[in-house]
């Protein structure tokens, strides 16, 4: 089995590989391709472009030529992997897809933190869309100066603006609470253990690659 993901950030590829040793998959299943490049272009343009997801969809197609599945992992520009499904042989699958439809079963208010500007768009189509089959209600939030703090290499200082972020959510009510990107992920492992943890898109997205593999 060979999955491969394409990154945004280097610092997802840890990410993915730590939920695929939780999945049990063995060490080389997953195939990392990272494309830094694309977000911040989209970042500087001010979001998504025609060219931007033409060359974003070129990317996951070719990836899909050697891979059993294909896993897109950026929420800014995941509207590109529906172009790119439309010419590839095996499941183009996106992260925050995924999530989204976990994150909708149970219905009530899902929550979902975002500290990207330019995934607000993108990110609250696709749960809105998702909430559909449910009735779910959908609160999109940016971590203000969270992105930031990412970008200036300040790893603990992002996952604590966005842990802080979550725990103000302590006195909303029962709420489900999503992190719309990979790159949040570690941010769980500094709320208290009494908290429900958030829903992240790693583990999900690479079990339903396994089972979209299994069906073939």
């Amino acid at each position: 089995m060979k999955i491969a993901c394409l990154h945004t950030a280097d610092s997802n590829i840890k990410i993915y590989e730590d939920a695929a040793r939780q999945l049990g998959l063995p060490p080389g299943a997953l195939y990392h391709h990272v494309r830094a490049d694309l977000l911040l272009t989209a970042e500087r343009l001010g979001g998504l472009t025609t060219d931007i997801v033409t060359e974003t969809a070129d990317v996951l197609q070719r990836l899909a030529r050697d891979a059993d599945a294909v896993i897109f992992n950026c929420s800014t520009l995941g509207p590109a992997s529906s172009q790119a499904a439309t010419a590839a042989a095996v499941p183009i699958i996106r992260a925050d897809g995924v999530l989204a439809d976990e994150a909708v079963k149970a219905g009530g208010k899902v929550i979902v933190f975002c500290t990207v500007e330019t995934t607000i768009g993108p990110t609250t189509s696709l749960f809105e869309a998702a909430a559909k089959a449910t009735g779910a209600e959908i609160d999109v939030r940016l971590i203000p100066g969270a992105w930031a703090l990412f970008r200036a290499g300040n790893r603990q200082a992002y996952l604590a603006s966005i842990a802080k972020s979550v725990e103000a959510t302590h006195e909303e009510g029962p709420v489900t609470v999503v992190f719309a990107q990979a790159s949040m992920t570690d941010a769980a492992r500094l709320l208290p253990e009494t908290r429900v943890r958030p829903l992240s898109g790693p583990t999900a997205v690479l079990a339903a690659a396994m089972s979209r593999i299994a069906a073939v």
